[in-house]
């Protein structure tokens, strides 16, 4: 009977042969593909746990007397979002730990983005065909940061409170229309009683839509095109090797989902997050002491700390002036998104690249992009740190504009020495690599020579008759790992791509030899 239906339905619908494809679709098996899924993971668990919240919320600025369960805020005036916010958090059974898993989560979901985008920037997974899908993630990115933002805002306690205040003195600082961007996203002079109302439907709705329509085109885009893979044995830039997509991988992605809700659901029952009624309601004339936003905006908190007060008073009508704010809140992320979102088609522009590429890189073999990569991780981690300098300065006596001078010190020479020693160490590791290729695996195995001497025996990786090129396989270092990746005989790095005398990476002599250039020719810059 199954079968039978089975055919009355492919008759009149014909669903096998896509169906067929999809279930049949390919996969590589590696940790570091599991990034993305733990992004799309946390999501799902945000949408579950904001389906939930969005039931008890009352996003309404309106003033009402608290009469809940937590005493020391009985009686007290506040808004009706922050009211239902406690009640969620002691009335409404289980909306505590919903509330901590939706935070969690959604701090879980950025992370997972930035190393998901970390891992195809330092690989090369971003270049032909996957440009679009670089670009999508760079906007899922600043999407959830606006999510988070938003979020974060609902509650109206006094840390959240803080919070919009700051993100209304940037759009304040907005050349020529910054006043009306003020008053018409506050319904009028800040706070006004309209934002938590617009943010509601902006955090509920409209951005969770443009967030599951961009995941959507993501996950398409990876179907229609081949998975990229890390070069290795039967590997090669037209196929892929890995496990169809059922039963298998389908069955252990589920188990990973489990996984994942798991570790979000122990971080929620285990470590307090966001505790509002510490905080009290939001009065715009009262700022909480240490106010630190969420750790992926930290960033931009502490670039606005670090600028210094300079103002520029534009030489022409009534000499209109900038604010200093202008330039780290507003410039900075306008150039963190743009500069990102066009770094694939600017590489492949500088190197001259229109080919398609379905194979990794290891970034070592690309020492340049490696080294701006560690370049930004570094502008990153500074400026984080400068936006706790206040609880650094407290908690450790020291001085507050001392950390402010460090920071501004280290956001200038911190990237460029992270550069210069990225970029050796991807050489170094280059000339280690060429070494093994050109002489084999030490084997520990010692013999004398006739004269006397000693010399330490090696493997060689190849036939002494063979001729190949660096195909961007790992270079095994020692003899237990010769049989991982396929036997030491002809081939063994794949075949020959392009000419013996193939260019070299900077710092890499040519092999002048032509017994030499036999062998292997050197690993290049990609």
């Amino acid at each position: 009977m199954p079968a039978k239906a089975g055919r009355e339905v492919e008759d009149r619908l014909g669903v096998a042969t896509p169906l067929r494809a999809v279930l049949n679709k390919v996969f590589p098996d590696h940790w570091s593909f599991l990034l993305g899924e733990i992004a799309l993971f946390s999501f799902i668990v945000l949408l579950l746990t904001g389906t939930f919240l969005t039931l008890f919320f009352d996003p309404s600025m309106r003033e009402v007397a608290y009469d809940g369960s937590y005493a020391p805020l009985r009686g007290v005036h506040m808004s009706a979002a922050y009211a239902s916010s406690l009640d969620l958090s002691f009335d409404v059974r289980g909306g505590l730990i919903m509330r901590q898993l939706h935070h969690w989560a959604a701090l879980l979901f950025m992370a997972a983005i930035v190393v998901h985008m970390l891992r195809v920037f330092f690989t090369g997974a971003f270049r032909k065909p996957r440009e679009v899908n670089w670009v999508i993630g760079s906007l899922l990115f600043w999407i959830g940061f606006l999510a988070g933002f938003t979020g974060y805002s609902l509650p109206d306690d006094a840390l959240s409170g803080t919070g919009l205040r700051i993100a209304s003195g940037i759009l304040l600082s907005i050349p020529v229309i910054g006043t009306w961007v003020v008053s018409s996203l506050f319904g009028g002079e800040f706070p006004g009683d309209l934002i938590i109302g617009r943010f509601f439907i902006l955090h509920v709705l409209l951005i969770p839509a443009l967030l599951v329509a961009l995941i959507a085109v993501h996950v398409g885009l990876v179907f229609k095109q081949k998975h990229t893979q890390w070069p290795g044995p039967g590997r090669t830039n037209s196929n892929v090797v890995g496990e169809r997509m059922f039963p298998r991988y389908a069955i252990k992605q589920a188990g990973f989902f489990v996984i994942v809700a798991g570790v979000i659901a122990l971080l929620a029952g285990l470590f307090q997050i966001n505790p509002i009624w510490l905080f009290g309601p939001y009065e715009s004339a009262v700022v909480s002491a240490a106010t630190q936003p969420d750790w992926y905006v930290m960033m931009l908190d502490g670039a606005i700390r670090l600028m210094p007060a300079w103002e520029i008073t534009l030489p022409f009508g009534d000499g209109y002036v900038i604010p200093p704010m202008f330039w780290p809140a507003v410039v900075l992320p306008g150039l963190l998104t743009t500069v990102p979102m066009a770094y694939p088609f600017l590489e492949a522009r500088l190197r001259g690249d229109n080919l398609s590429h379905n194979l990794l890189q290891r970034p070592r073999d690309v020492p340049a992009r490696t080294a701006l990569g560690a370049m930004a991780i570094t502008f990153f981690l500074v400026l984080t740190l400068s936006g706790g300098n206040d609880v650094i300065a407290d908690k450790f006596h020291v001085s507050l504009n001392a950390l402010t001078w460090a920071g501004r010190i280290g956001m200038l020479i911190g990237p460029p020495i992270a550069y210069y020693v990225t970029y050796r160490i991807c050489l170094g590791l280059q000339q280690h690599d060429r070494e093994v290729l050109a002489h084999g695996v030490e084997t520990g195995i010692i013999r004398r020579l006739p004269d006397g001497g000693f010399v330490e025996v090696h493997q060689p990786l190849f036939q002494p008759d063979g001729h190949h090129a660096y195909a961007g396989w790992v270079v095994p270092k020692k003899m237990n790992r010769l049989g991982a990746l396929g036997p030491a005989v002809k081939g063994f790095f794949g075949p020959v791509e392009r000419p013996a005398a193939a260019p070299v990476s900077p710092g890499h002599p040519p092999v002048e030899s032509p017994e030499e250039r036999q062998k292997i020719s050197a690993p290049t810059n990609g």
